[in-house]
């Protein structure tokens, strides 16, 4: 303790008695400027510690170092149940959620490449005329006066500027000129004098020119002066047209101080020209979101294996609107459409010419616009609205901007082309660009400033992203990386970052680049807290905190703290034992399959047209580097399609041929995400199980219930009846405070039991429901055991054997992890038994948030649900379940574009010798016996 207290807070981050949540009153050195990785059994106390207490700690200090006006507008933090924390640096946590839902942010816009990206446009970008291709300029008075110097000496010259009387009265206009100064005006090729016009009253054409000087070149400053003065001149009073004329030749030159090219004014490129979030810069008909209400080709084409002649074009069916079809049919031959061809395999040019048209072919884009002309009639209405659904912009195609965007180029490209191209091809976009030496002085900064946040994106392994993608479509690993690699373009110093898992979602290949940038956060001077199971990143670790030894009450403790080299030779540390292989995850027996379900020409997003077949009643991984197109195969198209092949309603699915095999030996398919199991407060695992109904049945029927009539619904705290009415049975009151954190009292009136003193006099061997809701599950399992409550153990039973017996019945549901969430839900399935019918279930990334140990519990859980008679498919990265599986389906090779390939298909061993396979490759050393 001695030698805690004399440690350097200059030096170390000081924590002591750390007892939030299940701490065990812990004292911590973590070294200050390191690389730490704290690591740990699910529900062991490792968010708590990371989290809940260094990074609120640091966030709470830094926001009451504000005004109390400021404060208001901030997250408010509680202080954290701890005796003291020094040396603490600004926290930054860096989570796994997507942290925006606003449809108006985009991967440029939280990575700020995109704001870089419009400067760079609107400070060296040239507008260019869609017609004629000129670049459009806007001429000064120098650009005038070099012209004329460059002419020989002596070259007689005219300065006009064109005029017209408009609306005015000619007698009026030219005594006005006169009083200005002006003496002569060209009409009709011949010049006149003002006086003489007013005189002989000769009619003037509608466009005349005055004259402004009359002048021969010389090479005199004093000419310099004149001629500059004189164009002034002429620029203002033709209201920014000049002309000038040479007399021996006759040849003429106009100049415009006006942003135009060939009579139309073009936009100048500025700042609100590119930005989506300005009205100026917005395209006017999706007001910069992209997408609009309009039709969607996937309810026009709903099936792309037809062809034209199979009525592929849902739209153009039946006696009436078959006219349109055969219509296309007729010319197909001359506009050379394949109509016996599957509408995917079209080109994009046959595509478009059946949607747009021409003066043939109606289109389908026309054919709704007659449509939505006659839209008083009712049949139309009903018509539009079965193929309308929100769709791409036809006017931005997507990009946001208004079409005047597009007229500007940076050495040749625009931001349209850019905005859409995946993030390793605009790293090499941005590589070539060639400037001449004036744009260069000006961009260089910006170009520095886009490429490095190009290769940090690169370095976290997203490189299949464009900036225009969505942040709202992203996922939570996906978000993680690209907050990581923003904090990286900050370069902030000075400061402790705190992450959680950024290893999710991350194919094993990419974890090499995920620690060089970890290592060089560090490196510029920032401490970096890696919450973490990952072996890889342990290894790269300064140092490894170990919180143990088990989850719930039985963990809060440090276990280990120290080097990976040293945690091998720690005996008590669950980690260390499955670091030094005294523990590990078995390769299982393998089970043979004989039926599948198929998914055949699948083709959505960047999918190359595969098929694949899923086994059923074994264990299938679908793995493959990030982008590869994994949870487009499953989520976009297995999914939906079998919900919709046994006949049931879900989210459209994605492009493919078919699905066939063995549907119907399937009951349901179930989709297990990670999403909340509540969203109230009042949601706990044990209400999620159904289990909390025969608790209530069973308080219900005690003697002292009977004789006072309590029925189920009095043990309730979600009804009237028996529940404390001055909390409403949440068992705390809830202060609001304003710019400081929230108050939580207990409840004075029921002490926090949630219930009335008279419903709590109600007891069950000794313990009243009060007292149930605190067990943990391991607790309550143990105790309705002795109690003879065999069904009410059964149910709970499942939540243990997934691992979460740490837990607590009447825990909030709000304050589960998403991986705990996920196994509650699992809980809830192996509880069910095998009466419910072969169920297919789907898993997204089931091991965030798992420990080794966690994972061994999670494959018994799979395998109790496969004996079950159900079938498993697990969207994976770890190489302990990829292993496990009985089916292994490797889709790559890399992410994007160059990914949506089936890389293998096969059993996981067999993965090792395919050289094409990073998983396969990763997979090597996991086989070695």
């Amino acid at each position: 303790m001695n030698e805690f207290e004399n440690l350097d807070p200059k030096k170390h981050i000081l924590i002591k008695g750390a007892r939030l949540h299940n701490l065990k009153n812990i004292n911590l050195a973590i070294p200050r400027n390191k690389f730490v990785v704290i690591t740990g059994l699910s529900g062991s106390g490792k968010s708590t510690l990371a989290f809940d207490t260094l990074f609120a700690e640091g966030q709470r200090r830094y926001v009451e170092s504000l005004s109390s006006y400021a404060r208001q507008f901030l997250g408010r933090l509680n202080k954290p149940e701890v005796d003291s924390i020094k040396g603490i640096s600004p926290a930054i946590a860096i989570e796994q959620k997507v942290n925006s839902k606003n449809p108006r942010s985009t991967v440029g816009t939280s990575t700020e490449i995109y704001d870089y990206i419009k400067l760079l446009f609107a400070r060296i970008g040239k507008t260019f005329s869609p017609t004629s291709g000129k670049q459009v300029k806007k001429h000064s008075v120098k650009d005038v006066v070099d012209f004329i110097n460059n002419k020989s000496e002596g070259t007689k010259i005219l300065i006009l500027s064109p005029t017209q009387l408009e609306n005015r009265e000619q007698q009026l206009y030219l005594n006005m000129l006169l009083q200005q100064g002006y003496h002569r005006i060209k009409n009709k090729g011949k010049l006149f004098r003002i006086e003489e016009i007013i005189e002989q009253d000769i009619k003037l054409d509608k466009k005349f020119y005055l004259l402004i000087d009359r002048i021969k070149t010389k090479k005199e400053s004093s000419f310099t002066e004149r001629l500059a003065d004189s164009i002034q001149t002429s620029f203002h009073e033709g209201q920014g047209n000049c002309l000038i004329e040479f007399i021996d030749s006759k040849e003429t030159k106009s100049f415009s101080n006006r942003f135009e090219e060939e009579g139309v004014v073009f936009e100048e490129p500025s700042l609100h020209l590119f930005t989506f979030n300005n009205p100026f810069g917005a395209c006017k008909i999706c007001e910069g979101f992209g997408s609009i209400m309009g039709i969607d080709e996937e309810l026009v084409i709903p099936n792309t294996r037809l062809s034209i002649y199979e009525d592929a074009i849902a739209c153009w069916k039946g006696e009436t609107l078959g006219k349109y079809k055969d219509d296309l049919v007729f010319h197909s031959e001359k506009w050379d459409i394949p109509i016996h061809k599957p509408y995917f395999s079209l080109s994009e040019k046959q595509k478009n010419l059946i949607w747009k048209g021409n003066k043939d072919i109606l289109g389908i884009d026309k054919f709704f616009s007659r449509i939505e002309k006659k839209n008083y009639k009712i049949q139309n209405r009903v018509l539009l609205s079965r193929y309308r659904g929100k769709t791409i912009c036809n006017k931005c195609q997507g990009r946001r901007l208004r079409p005047e965007a597009n007229y500007v180029q940076v050495a040749g490209i625009t931001l349209f082309e850019i905005v859409d191209l995946p993030i390793n091809e605009l790293s090499i976009v941005f590589q070539n660009l060639k400037l001449n030496k004036h744009d260069h002085q000006i961009a260089g900064r910006l170009l520095l400033e886009i490429q490095n946040r190009i290769q940090f994106l690169m370095d976290v392994g997203l490189s299949y992203l464009n900036i225009n993608r969505k942040s709202s479509t992203l996922s939570g690993g996906e978000s993680q990386r690209i907050n990581l690699a923003t904090s990286l373009g900050s370069s902030l110093v000075g400061s402790m970052y705190i992450l959680d898992e950024p290893s999710i979602g991350l194919h094993p290949r990419d974890s090499e680049r995920l620690i060089k940038i970890l290592k060089n956060l560090r490196d510029i001077g920032n401490t970096v807290i890696v919450v973490e199971h990952d072996e890889e990143i342990m290894k790269a670790a300064d140092m490894i905190i170990d919180i143990g030894p088990k989850a719930g009450i039985h963990g809060g403790q440090l276990m280990f703290q120290g080097t990976y080299n040293n945690i091998k030779n720690e005996q008590n540390s669950l980690t260390a034992q499955y670091l030094n292989g005294r523990k590990q995850i078995d390769i299982p027996k393998k089970r043979n399959w004989t039926d599948s379900i198929q998914i055949n020409g699948a083709r959505q997003h960047n999918l190359k047209n595969i098929s694949v077949a899923i086994p059923l009643n074994v264990l299938t991984v679908i793995s493959g580097m990030s982008g590869s197109g994994k949870s487009t195969l499953v989520k976009n198209i297995f999914y939906p399609a079998l919900v919709k092949a046994l006949g049931g309603y879900g989210s459209k699915s994605g492009e493919f041929d078919s699905i066939s095999g063995e549907i119907n030996k399937i009951a349901s398919v179930e989709f297990v995400d990670q999403n909340p199991i509540g969203r109230s407060s009042r949601s706990n695992p044990v209400t999620y199980l159904k289990a909390y109904d025969d608790i209530r049945n069973l308080y219900a029927k005690q003697l002292l219930s009977r004789a006072r009539e309590y029925k189920a619904k009095h043990f309730s705290f979600n009804t009237n009846g028996g529940r404390c009415e001055e909390c409403s049975g949440e068992g705390e009151m809830t202060i609001e405070m304003q710019f400081m954190a929230d108050v939580h009292l207990i409840c004075d009136h029921c002490k926090g039991k949630r219930f009335k003193d008279e419903i709590l006099d109600v007891k069950f061997e000794e313990k009243n429901i009060t007292d149930i809701l605190n067990m943990t599950v391991n607790e309550a399992i143990d105790f309705f055991e002795k109690g003879k409550q065999l069904k009410i153990s059964k149910r709970l039973k499942p939540l243990k054997d997934v691992g979460l017996g740490y837990i607590h019945l009447g825990q909030s549901s709000s304050t589960l992890s998403g991986g705990e969430a996920q196994r509650v839900k699992l809980a809830s399935f192996l509880g069910k038994g095998k009466n419910q019918g072969h169920q297919i279930f789907i898993f997204d990334e089931p091991t965030t948030g798992l420990h080794f140990h966690d994972i061994k519990k999670l494959l018994k859980s799979f395998n109790e649900l496969i004996e079950n008679g159900n079938s498993i498919l697990v969207i994976e990265h770890n190489l302990d379940v990829i292993k496990s599986a009985d089916w292994l389906i490797d889709l790559g090779k890399e992410g994007g574009k160059k990914g949506g390939q089936l890389i293998f298909e096969g059993r996981p061993i067999d993965s090792t010798k395919c050289k094409e396979s990073y998983t396969g490759q990763s997979l090597k050393d996991k086989f070695k016996y």
